[in-house]
């Protein structure tokens, strides 16, 4: 029995070239025409753009996310009758790349030399405690596998990592694990706090404002999982609060970021366009083609999503 294949990416014809280029068997990859919604029993979208086509998808079998985030594609009332599965394992090198680009200009300095090189002036910065990151204590919420890669890297530089989860449940790689009920005390003494968690009731407005002031005066706080996991009208006053304390954030509640909101002003904040970990299609398409084997055979598929979970 072939398999009918609808692309629904932004990035439809780099897509098509790469699965036309594995030969994968029994696979018709089907064009943009509106019937093929209807037609196709796999899709390899992007969440926001199936989200609202999914009524009409009369086939459909599988969903294979070009994402991490399916939020779009989880709700309570949604549909549950078909196998979803995201993108996992290839984004902690490139999580690890700007968190800790971003870590190591701050501690070591740079805005203050390019000042300096500005004024042709030969001066250290003024000793401060975040030289270095050794020592330095590293929170991150999320323990799966882009934690890991990012705990991995961290213990290279020095740093005491101690990871959250839901259960407590213990990962190699960590000094520390904690239930998602310690959290009050870890971000009390953590010196960088990274939210990695995916988005689920549990996890929206995790970092309130009650949490946020248990922050560290100088702490920095680093978004790079979903944006919903923070009070961003509480972050915004908490760093006008505290000036020393200093927010990388990568997403957001609402994409793009609202032009009004006042966080875009603030010197201690970092705003970068949702770009810390970007999906690359070859890569991408590897999974596809891998979780498409296995769909063929009826064998259980890779990064499958728990509906009920969320994750």
């Amino acid at each position: 029995m072939g398999h009918k294949l609808l692309l629904l990416t932004r990035s439809n014809d780099a897509y098509r070239q790469l699965i036309e280029d594995q030969q994968l068997p029994g696979l018709e990859l089907l064009d943009d025409h509106p019937a093929n919604i209807s037609l196709a029993n796999i899709w390899l979208a992007e969440p926001k753009m199936a989200a609202p086509l999914l009524p009409h998808a009369h086939n459909l079998q599988w969903l294979q996310s070009t994402f991490a985030g399916i939020e779009g594609l989880i709700s309570p009332r949604g549909r549950k009758d078909y196998q979803l599965t995201n993108i996992k394992d290839i984004f902690g090198p490139l999580m690890s790349e700007y968190l800790f680009g971003y870590l190591l200009a701050h501690v070591r300095g740079h805005d203050f030399y390019k000042q300096q090189q500005l004024q042709k002036a030969w001066q250290s910065e003024p000793a401060k405690r975040l030289s270095t990151l050794q020592g330095m204590k590293l929170l991150l919420l999320g323990t799966g596998s882009i934690a890991q890669h990012i705990a991995k890297t961290a213990k290279h530089f020095g740093m005491q990592v101690t990871g959250i989860n839901r259960s407590g449940n213990q990962h190699q790689g960590f000094d520390y694990i904690l239930s998602i009920s310690e959290l009050n005390t870890a971000l009390s003494q953590a010196d960088v706090v990274t939210n990695l968690l995916p988005s689920t009731p549990e996890t929206r407005a995790l970092l309130n404002a009650q949490r946020l002031a248990a922050l560290k005066q100088d702490a920095i706080l680093v978004n790079v999982g979903r944006g919903d996991a923070i009070d961003l009208d509480a972050l915004n006053q908490q760093l006008i609060d505290k000036p020393q304390q200093r927010a990388i954030l990568d997403v957001f509640p609402q994409e793009p970021l609202d032009e009004s909101h006042p966080i875009w002003t603030r010197s201690n904040a970092i705003i970068t366009p949702h770009i810390s970990a970007p999906s690359l299609p070859a890569q991408i398409v590897e999974i596809f083609s891998e979780n498409y084997l296995r769909f063929s055979e009826a064998e259980p598929l890779k990064y499958q999503i728990n509906f009920e979970n969320g994750y």
